[in-house]
């Protein structure tokens, strides 16, 4: 058996690493795990991830979680360009000092608009609005710093070419996108670096990953997305009831 990779593209870092692989002509077969529906929390897909997330990578015998360690385990096992993962290393420890604020800043935090305007009425439950006020409020500053710290004059967030770090990013702020939240209004360096990137990775590419979320809103709206399965009902409220 040959590389498998378990996505959902309604996920944010699934995404990063679909594009990746398809960027880079890496062979894999897709395994989709519908997660509204359940499915990650399967006897199934327990043997693949006993931690019951998503993205998850299968190779042979060796699985493993977690985005950004499948993206590097890609790169090095396909030898895929420099750019992306430098070798030098104060190159390469760029890329990490974003990948490790993007954990604490951007993921997460720009996936709550998702939640509040499609996933929430799925339960038939309400995020206060207080939690959204101070949840966009959360975003602009995190904009701010993305801006003034990682992308300043630069071409990308970690040097002049494309790395895994403006993947992840770029991911991350389609979430919001999605549900009609413009992120990118008022601010042209963002904008121009969003253009960048999906200029380098070419629209075909972004419209096939991207498709699936930019239509989430008409779904919600045609009352067409799935309705939550009791397996993940539990693990999806506790996420809402953590926004802080």
């Amino acid at each position: 058996m040959g590389l498998e990779l378990y996505l959902d593209l309604l996920s944010q870092p699934c995404r990063a690493v679909y594009i990746f692989a398809k960027k880079n002509g890496i062979p894999f077969e897709l395994r989709t795990v519908d997660m509204v529906k359940g499915q990650h929390k399967s006897k199934e897909f327990s043997q693949v991830s006993c931690l019951q997330k998503l993205p998850a990578l299968k190779d042979g015998d060796f699985t493993l979680t977690e985005s950004v360690a499948i993206l590097i385990y890609l790169s090095r096992k396909y030898q895929t360009a420099d750019h992306w993962y430098p070798p030098d290393l104060q190159a390469r420890a760029r890329v990490h000092e974003y990948l490790g604020w993007h954990a604490d800043y951007i993921r997460g935090t720009f996936g709550v608009p998702m939640w509040t305007q499609v996933l929430a009425p799925l339960f038939g439950t309400q995020v206060p609005e207080e939690k959204v006020k101070r949840n966009r409020t959360f975003m602009d500053l995190a904009l701010q710093q993305l801006e003034d710290k990682f992308l300043r004059d630069g071409a990308f967030l970690a040097g002049q070419q494309v790395t895994l770090a403006d993947l992840m990013a770029l991911e991350e702020l389609m979430q919001p996108v999605a549900v009609g939240c413009d992120l990118f209004e008022g601010r042209p360096r963002l904008a121009a670096w969003r253009g960048r990137v999906e200029a380098f990775l070419g629209a075909d590419l972004c419209q096939e990953a991207h498709g699936p979320i930019l239509n989430i809103l008409e779904k919600a709206a045609n009352n067409t997305l799935p309705e939550p399965s009791p397996e993940a009902f539990s693990g999806m409220l506790l996420r809402l009831t953590r926004i802080p």
